[in-house]
């Protein structure tokens, strides 16, 4: 008996989100070169190498829509978070974070996903990388100049980065907190105060400057 088209795509579905989530796990793992396709296969549990090229032409491919899938829903909720500024409902940070951290706990693997394709010597790699956050890089921009007033334009690069460290370097440097802190910073606690630690120090960022003593720029060097 032939199975119904619906049903066919469903089961394509979730053997391509399998495959994804394999490919997410070992790429934040190991790399891009460091990974086989014939380990994703095996990974995914598919029978054979030749099943995974079904659903991704080459490795590329699968790299390629591993970082779409991961980024593309972060970009959303920065999007709707913008826009629900703009209303007279808007929500604060609070909510936001809230979304995003869940989401990060979904996919523990993203952070060090992205921090290992800004590493990797491929041009091509680079390229998928750059035009995948570009937007969401200048929609974080802009989300944070509507948030807060109290930052200089020339700064708010240096606020956006430094909330991308707060909020994915602690998924990006996972082993290594467990390493010097024999925890496990994934825990259900851990992640639990880390979500807490990240609201009020996000708060703090965005508050009045005002209301604080401005530190005096350092001198910068000459160059010639």
């Amino acid at each position: 008996m032939h199975m119904p088209p619906p049903a066919r795509a469903h089961q394509a579905r979730a053997t391509r989100d399998l495959i994804l989530d394999a490919a997410e796990r070992r790429f934040a793992e190991r790399g891009f070169t460091g990974v086989s396709m014939r380990e994703l296969a095996a990974d995914a549990g598919l029978r054979n190498q030749a099943s995974l090229y079904n659903h991704f032409r080459n490795k590329r491919a699968l790299y390629e829509a591993v970082l779409t899938r991961g980024i593309d829903p972060i970009i959303a909720v920065i999007n709707a978070s913008g826009s629900a500024r703009r209303t007279e409902h808007g929500s604060g940070p609070d909510a936001f974070l809230e979304v995003v951290i869940e989401y990060l706990i979904g996919h523990p693997h993203l952070p060090r996903l992205i921090q290992r394709a800004s590493l990797d010597d491929s041009r091509h790699l680079r390229q998928v990388l750059s035009r995948l956050l570009r937007p969401l890089y200048a929609q974080g921009i802009k989300v944070l100049a509507d948030t807060s007033d109290h930052w200089e334009p020339a700064d708010m690069p240096h606020l956006a980065f430094g909330l991308y460290q707060l909020i994915f370097g602690y998924f990006a440097s996972a082993p290594l907190l467990a390493t010097v802190s024999e925890n496990d910073p994934l825990s259900a606690e851990a992640l639990d105060r880390q979500s807490r630690f990240i609201k009020e120090a996000v708060a703090r960022l965005l508050e009045d400057r005002s209301r604080s003593p401005r530190v005096a720029p350092r001198p910068g060097r000459r160059t010639r």
